[in-house]
């Protein structure tokens, strides 16, 4: 009977000290800056592209936690963030946010998210350069802490930090195992793509391609061609462009930036609470299925005094509806997970009201851009061909309205 008793009590002050506590330490990553300002015309441009969201076209947000509506809106908010990193570092040139992997760059990064719930983070980055050359691909991940959204954190650090500053300094090393004559060559090459692309008879013999997509310079134009002077004109006026269409991505970025801010700390809290609970629960409704088990085990007969019997009668009562309710109590607070799972969910959909459409101002004329960022972006493209077109790039007071976030409606 002691024996039986023992076991009871020791289940039921488990299941009562079942509760999981996690305390977490944000990882973090010392980002490589320069020592000293680097000569301009050693510097490379980088051009990132906005990233794949990652979400499959079978996601089940229910089942996988997944929302189409969070990853498309990171899709444009992390490379931003990337390029604020990369600027902060010293050891580049010009870093924008680009259309396409097809934009005429001295580097061009890409990526995909595969995890991204506020606790962690992984992300797939690619890096390649304007004559093809593929310089690495890594994964990186970084696993957020409790400071990670404290009020008295660096607000200039983002959660996922570590990520960034992982690839800033993975690119800065790959960088200083090219010597003066290869970026200067990168550069050539990324700048006769955009004279052959503006204007092709006459460039696009400048570059040879071959099989494996290798770009080499065949030769230079003199630099007293005058098709050369307007061409680089053109192609500040095109950088221009880009510049003001960072300032559509600057807009989303710094507009979302609360809700999104937000949301990663609550998917934080609540993907811990999840588990805790989800933890608490199995073991809870162990603890009572042992219980119960026990107690019904008793040996309750009539082999043992009347007193004896009484007393074990009582205790298996006490251990069956102890043992009982710990599992009922393991049932609901799955149930609560539930509820934890609920709330990232509609909060994910609340969030995606925030991503609004850009105004653009073109020639005093007003443009209204919706859809998703690539799509406007796409759009804003395509009002620039018609401008080349129609004037073979911009005249000289040519007004470039500064994107801004439609009024709520």
């Amino acid at each position: 009977m002691l024996r039986a008793v023992g076991i009871a009590a020791v289940a039921l002050f488990a299941a009562q000290g079942c509760a999981v506590k996690e305390v977490v330490t944000a990882e973090e990553t010392e980002l490589v800056v320069a020592a000293a300002p680097v000569e301009e015309h050693l510097l490379l441009d980088i051009g990132i592209v906005e990233f794949d969201n990652g979400v499959p076209e079978d996601n089940d947000p229910a089942s996988t936690g997944v929302f189409e509506e969070i990853r498309s809106a990171e899709a444009r908010y992390l490379p931003y963030h990337l390029k604020s990193t990369l600027q902060g570092t010293g050891h580049w040139g010009a870093v924008r946010v680009v259309p396409s992997e097809q934009a005429f760059t001295d580097v061009i990064v890409s990526g995909s998210i595969e995890k991204s719930d506020g606790e962690f983070v992984t992300l797939r980055v690619r890096v390649d350069d304007a004559s093809g050359r593929h310089w690495f691909e890594n994964r990186y991940s970084a696993q957020t802490g409790m400071s990670s959204y404290s009020t008295n954190r660096d607000r200039r650090q983002d959660p996922y930090q570590k990520v960034f500053n992982d690839i800033a300094n993975d690119l800065h090393q790959h960088a200083q195992t090219l010597g003066n004559e290869q970026g200067a060559r990168i550069r050539e090459i990324s700048e006769m793509q955009f004279f052959a692309d503006m204007s092709p008879a006459p460039f696009a013999d400048y570059l040879a391609t071959d099989e494996d997509g290798m770009r080499t310079l065949v030769r230079l134009p003199a630099e007293n061609d005058p098709s050369v002077a307007r061409l680089r004109q053109i192609r500040e006026r095109d950088r221009l462009v880009v510049d003001t269409l960072n300032d559509h991505y600057a807009n989303f970025y710094y507009g979302i930036a609360i809700p999104y801010h937000a949301w990663r700390k609550t998917a934080r809290e609540e993907s811990i609470n999840y588990r805790q609970v989800r933890r608490s629960g199995t073991i809870r409704a162990l603890m009572g299925a042992v219980v119960l088990a026990g107690s019904l085990a008793m040996d309750t007969d009539n082999s043992s005094s009347r007193s004896t019997r009484r007393m074990k009668r009582s205790l298996q009562a006490i251990g069956v509806s102890q043992g009982v309710d710990q599992i009922f109590m393991g049932f609901s607070r799955r149930s609560e997970a539930g509820l934890h799972a609920e709330a990232i969910r509609e909060l994910s959909e609340s969030f995606g009201s925030e991503a609004a459409p850009m105004l653009v101002t073109v020639r005093g004329e007003t443009r209204r851009l919706t859809g998703t960022a690539a799509a406007q972006y796409e759009s804003w493209r395509r009002l620039l061909r018609e401008i080349y077109e129609a004037e073979t790039g911009f005249p000289s007071d040519e007004e470039l309205g500064t994107p801004e976030r439609a009024p709520e409606t």
